[in-house]
């Protein structure tokens, strides 16, 4: 039968098969994607590799620094968390070796009121005002700040041991400074901690489904990536450059500064770029005895649909799309996989929206289907094995999810954790589609700006143990 002869019925079931076939196998190179890693993660963990070290919190947050670190903190319009961040921080990281360098912007009084009411008695604070206009973007911010320590070099005499990386919300483990002056002493030229993000209990569906993102990624897939030797992607948190490491990114750019600003995501370039440059990267997780905490950098989330849509739309077009003519590929194959995992925000999407389609789809044939109109797509041999595979899958997920996201945050969030699996796929799906646009319009010469997330909170005075300073 010719296709032009096809009712409308049989125009139905042949949309709807073809649909199951592309959803499935590209469901399916998913699944077989994320099932490498957790066994890789799973081989680990048996053999002890995975195994989080202990140490003491209050004996680190104690400790007296061996090498002088500067940490960064770009801010634009944050004069609602600025100030707790930097107030929590300097009392966390006692430390006389430190020295804090917040950028602002000239055009932004309040947040350069607020920094400057935070700490106006500390002399380990360093108030950097941008001379252009706000807002640029996170990694012209960097640059500024980067010049800023610069001239403090030259009037010092000598060179900062390490940079650390931090955003205007965070809220930093006490632990934290320490472990990574460590890290880098041992010879890592990249060191990144772990994200947490915090549970909101006003917003447990948008704003909490950070956290079992953040469980797995951070409690697995990073984990991996380290075993492996891989590049790791900074999370622009959390994260320290030792200071030739730094210097050596200046060298390949042609204006000598660190960072590219018209980059949407230069948190995640500089991992990968230190290790193209032949540096050792390092993910640091570690607990505390005190309590089995991790030590990882701890913040809130967007709490509202549009937040978090934006948000994801800037790393999916940064990471995904950007990267792809930034960064480009690696020559080796364990490189590959993993900057092609990193890339796959967009056909995620596409393929997860293709699937909600043919979810109505079918529930719209089989309603019919129900009151005598038409006939049950037949499906056959090859289409339910690929349909009960991919149902396998779903499942593993589905433990894995709650068990990483149990073991960080408890049974409960867990279990929503799994509920919230379809809104997770919703913002994806949004976000994938505006990031693809938004790429397109750079094409034709739109200037990236520092589209950030507004925040308005800051966890600073939540009771957690992991966050009080001794």
């Amino acid at each position: 039968m010719a296709l032009v002869d096809f009712s409308l019925w049989q125009w139905l079931s042949l949309v709807q098969h073809e649909l199951l076939l592309f959803a499935g196998m590209f469901f399916l190179i998913g699944a077989l994607d994320d099932l490498a890693i957790d066994l890789a993660w799973l081989w680990l963990k048996c053999t002890g590799r995975a195994r989080s070290q202990r140490i003491n919190r209050k004996n680190y947050s104690q400790q007296k620094l061996d090498r002088s670190a500067a940490v960064f903190i770009p801010a634009w319009n944050e004069a609602a968390v600025i100030g707790h961040t930097i107030s929590h921080m300097l009392k966390a990281w006692p430390q006389e070796g430190l020295r804090l360098y917040v950028g602002c912007y000239r055009n932004d009084p309040d947040t350069i009121a607020a920094v400057t009411a935070s700490a106006s008695v500390d002399p380990r604070l360093r108030l950097v005002i941008h001379n252009r206009l706000g807002p640029t973007t996170k990694g012209d911010c960097l640059n500024r700040l980067y010049a800023a320590m610069r001239n403090d070099e030259r009037r010092m005499g000598g060179l900062f041991g390490f940079v650390v990386f931090h955003d205007a919300e965070d809220l930093v483990d006490p632990a934290a400074l320490s472990l990574l002056e460590r890290t880098v002493a041992a010879g890592a030229d990249f060191a990144q901690l772990p994200v947490e993000p915090l549970v909101q209990r006003r917003s447990r569906l948008v704003g909490s489904h950070y956290c079992e993102e953040f469980a797995e990624s951070h409690g697995k897939a990073m984990v991996v990536r380290d075993a492996l030797g891989a590049a790791l992607p900074g999370a622009g948190v959390g994260c320290a450059v030792s200071r030739p490491a730094l210097q050596k990114l200046c060298r390949r750019r042609y204006d000598l500064q660190p960072f590219c600003a018209d980059s949407l995501t230069e948190d995640y370039e500089l991992g990968l770029a230190i290790a193209e440059e032949g540096g050792s990267c390092r993910f640091v997780r570690a607990r505390c005895d005190e309590d089995g905490s991790l030590v990882a950098t701890r913040a809130y989330f967007p709490t509202t649909l549009g937040q978090a849509v934006r948000q994801k739309t800037r790393w999916v077009h940064g990471i995904a799309l950007q990267c792809w003519d930034r960064v480009g590929w690696s020559h080796g194959f364990i490189e590959t996989w993993m900057r092609a995992r990193d890339r796959r925000g967009p056909l995620t999407s596409l393929v997860l929206a293709i699937g909600y389609i043919l979810l109505a789809l079918t529930l719209a044939i089989w309603s019919l289907n129900l009151v005598g109109i038409g006939q049950p797509m037949a499906i056959t041999p090859l289409l339910k094995s690929l349909l009960t595979i991919n149902l396998c899958a779903f499942a593993w997920r589905v433990v894995m999810r709650f068990a990483f996201t149990a073991r960080n945050y408890g049974v409960v969030e867990g279990v929503l954790a799994v509920m919230r699996i379809p809104l997770t796929n919703v913002i994806a799906i949004i976000a994938g589609r505006r990031a693809v646009f938004a790429y397109l319009r750079t094409l034709f010469g739109h200037s990236p700006i520092w589209d950030k997330t507004q925040h308005d909170t800051h966890p600073a005075k939540v009771a957690h143990p992991a966050i009080a300073v001794p």
